[in-house]
């Protein structure tokens, strides 16, 4: 079944090309089905960019996804063309009646700076409040799942002596944990960051449960009460081309900075990088939307027990 966009989004070009069943609100609203609610706050500065690699990865079930993207109005963005943002985002303002079966908060370029510096922090704080009842399962990916876990469990991250950059594999805890159904014991995931959060600050929290880790980038995916509230401190969501793009980028900057770790073949930079996390991304998302959010979610959100504690 389909992810449910709107007709003018420019990542409806990009998916349709990929062969991805896309559905346009003109032919949802003939569609006798209850569909999944999924809310995108994107608080990434490449907006369209994002879109459209979450949109890849919801799109891949049978299950008919209805999206509402979501960006802060507290924070001014620079580098999406405002036309975009009022055709086809929408504000907490709007949304904060409404109940969704899941959210994606994403990351943002802003690790460095305290939580509470962020221009837009008091906003987002109001948005993560308002999913302890009003959503079934929050997906919270890389400073997303760093404010998640200040926000929720006053988890405090730490800057690191360099940037985590590269590609990292992972290795799940739990042979039976559903968001990993059909993994491998080792998976890659992406990660380009400056600053980390402690493996012992997350076990001293009986709430959280810590999924995977990795040697070089610690803790990688974290769950609280049942899958309600899930946190991935990497970037599983990121296209073949993403960390090049970023790395270039630091050097047009002029910035110091490494070539990322286990991406580029024969960690040669002027070699075309190769999606080895693509797979484990598809099903993770899968995973996500059919056990945590479609099994999950009551058939009238309106009976969605808020999250205690």
């Amino acid at each position: 079944m389909p992810i449910k966009i709107l007709n003018a989004l420019p990542a409806r070009e990009h998916l349709e090309r990929e062969n991805i069943f896309v559905m346009t609100e003109d032919r949802a609203e003939h569609q006798d089905i209850r569909p999944l609610r999924i809310a995108i706050v994107n608080l990434m500065p490449t907006k369209i960019a994002t879109e459209t690699q979450l949109l890849r990865l919801l799109s891949n079930t049978p299950l008919q996804v209805d999206i509402d993207l979501v960006h802060t109005t507290s924070h001014e963005s620079k580098n999406t063309d405002p036309e975009h943002l009022e055709r086809f985002y929408t504000s907490f303002e709007h949304i904060r009646q409404n109940r969704y079966d899941g959210m994606i908060i994403t990351g943002a370029p802003v690790e460095t700076i305290p939580f509470e510096d962020v221009d837009y922090w008091d906003e987002l704080a109001a948005i993560m409040d308002y999913s302890r009842s009003n959503v079934c399962s929050t997906l919270h990916i890389c400073w997303g799942a760093q404010a998640g876990l200040y926000h929720h469990y006053g988890i405090e991250k730490y800057p690191l002596p360099e940037k985590l950059f590269g590609v990292y594999m992972h290795q799940r805890h739990d042979d039976h944990m559903p968001l990993f159904r059909g993994f491998d014991e080792w998976f890659p995931v992406p990660h380009s960051r400056y600053t980390d959060i402690r493996l012992q600050d997350i076990q001293a929290r009986p709430q959280l449960e810590i999924l995977a880790t990795a040697r070089e980038a610690g803790a990688g995916i974290i769950s609280a009460h049942e899958g309600r509230q899930i946190f991935i401190t990497g970037h599983l969501e990121y296209d073949a081309d993403t960390l090049a793009i970023e790395y270039q980028r630091d050097i047009e900057k002029g910035l110091e900075i490494g070539v990322p770790e286990n991406y580029f073949p024969g960690e040669d930079p002027s070699r075309s990088p190769i999606a080895t996390w693509r797979a484990h991304a598809h099903l993770l998302f899968v995973n996500w939307l059919n056990y945590y959010v479609y099994q999950a979610t009551p058939f009238d959100l309106a009976d969605l027990p808020a999250i205690e504690g």
